[in-house]
């Protein structure tokens, strides 16, 4: 693998990185407004108190919501719709022994932005454009043969296709991540969420407000 697919892989992510912001700050300022005293559970809709760490309603952790009542229709479809609504596609997942380069190579051959590490039956880590941008020493070809477990991000963060869209663009907002992990009803992945996701969501939902 060469350094010049790193760098590609690096653009993209800081391309797509700036366009989901342009899009969303606005939105971000409103939605997640501290100055509301209520909060809105992004799974059941119940009316929380802020700063309540468990819903009331279904019992779901709050500790990273703020949510203030939605201002306009693309707010509210923010709170209504759920991950399936970003229509998450199938998770790519590789072994945690599956080499730096293979992974590189993999990326760019299938046109995708990340893939989840998984050690045996269980999925550990994710790596993405960004990492390869971030982490690979672009000046030494020491990490081609390297495992990508050596590289990735370990414990990738994931959200119940049941969550509101909401959640996620928080949850990405705050975190800085470009990837979430969306499971099932019995905890088994089943599809990845990403920013580009989320960027076509928001530019369906204003184009129709």
């Amino acid at each position: 693998t060469s350094p010049c697919v790193v760098q590609i892989l690096g653009l993209v992510a800081s391309s797509t990185t700036r366009k989901l912001s342009s899009v969303v700050d606005g939105i971000l300022a409103q939605i997640f407004a501290s100055e509301s005293i209520m909060i809105y559970c992004p799974y059941c809709d119940a009316e929380n108190i802020e700063g309540a760490d468990l819903c009331s309603g279904c019992s779901q952790s709050l500790r990273e919501l703020h949510l203030s009542p939605p201002s306009s229709e693309v707010e509210k479809s923010l709170l209504i719709d759920r991950m399936k609504a970003l229509q998450p596609k199938a998770p790519i997942v590789v072994p945690n022994t599956m080499t730096v380069s293979e992974v590189l190579n993999f990326l760019v051959e299938k046109g995708i932005g990340c893939v989840f590490v998984a050690d045996g039956a269980d999925i550990v880590g994710v790596f993405t454009e960004r990492d390869a941008f971030m982490r690979l020493d672009l000046d030494s070809g020491d990490y081609r043969e390297k495992p990508i477990s050596e590289f990735m991000t370990a414990e990738p963060k994931s959200l119940t296709d049941e969550a509101k869209v909401a959640f996620a663009v928080q949850m990405m907002d705050q975190g800085g991540y470009r990837h979430i992990l969306v499971l099932d009803k019995s905890g088994q992945p089943s599809g990845v969420t990403s920013v580009r996701d989320i960027l076509r969501y928001l530019s369906e939902r204003v184009a129709s407000a």
